[in-house]
């Protein structure tokens, strides 16, 4: 079975939600389950450089004054760190993902799918720029990854027709926020859902696909379990 997740590294409940699934994975024995990371921009016109604190874009944004804004973006951080993660929301250098998401299909592909929890945590924990090239370079090494396809990847347009292909399928299926969650092709589920949430979905999905009934179709007659 697989669970598809789109995502945006930008995104503080994206991060969240990741950690809940690995944890609702755990505690079902989800180790014959894959997880596609899907990308997500949440905003494509982000800049290259930083021009902005996370707490000014938050005022900004929602109409908050600083002290608002800062007071929202701690809870969001607390919500973090009660996943077990060094949460440092206020102090991300917020750039734009693109080439990171590219990156994270290359890496994919390669199968080391820990490229994700990697780039999350370098940018709401350790508050490093995700266009940078230089970050996103040293993060592939730790993943293994070769440098001079890293480099290539990073020099060209490669994967760029991916990562759209992942936007305009979730415009088709009616994805506007992320995190988002499908679970076996079956279960949506929007937002940083609680394990049990999670853990439900995929107990569900299994059994149905533990459960598979009599069928024919054009090649035949099945009457098999799915396994």
């Amino acid at each position: 079975m697989k669970i598809e997740i789109w995502s945006d590294y930008a995104c503080p409940f994206c991060y969240i939600g990741e950690k809940r699934l690995a944890r609702a994975l755990a505690e079902v024995g989800g180790e014959n389950i894959s997880v596609e990371f899907k990308s997500f921009e949440l905003d494509p016109s982000a800049p290259a450089k930083v021009v902005s604190s996370t707490v000014e874009r938050f005022a900004t944004k929602y109409g908050l004054s600083m002290s608002e804004a800062a007071e929202r973006v701690e809870e969001i951080s607390e919500m973090g760190r009660r996943e077990g993660i060094d949460f440092r929301y206020a102090t991300t250098r917020y750039t734009n993902t693109f080439d990171a998401l590219r990156l994270t299909k290359f890496a994919q592909e390669h199968g080391h799918a820990e490229i994700v929890t990697k780039l999350f945590d370098a940018y709401f924990t350790k508050n490093l720029e995700l266009s940078d090239h230089a970050v996103l370079k040293k993060i592939a090494a730790e993943c293994n990854l070769d440098g001079s396809e890293v480099d290539a990847v990073l020099s060209s347009d490669r994967y760029a027709e991916d990562v759209r292909a992942d936007e305009y399928l979730a415009a088709r299926l009616g994805i506007h926020a992320v995190p988002y969650f499908v679970v076996g092709g079956k279960y949506g589920l929007s937002g940083a859902q609680p394990v049990e949430i999670l853990k439900r979905a995929i107990n569900d999905a299994l059994t149905e696909e533990n459960f598979g009934g009599m069928t024919c179709g054009a090649d035949g007659c099945r009457w098999e379990v799915t396994k």
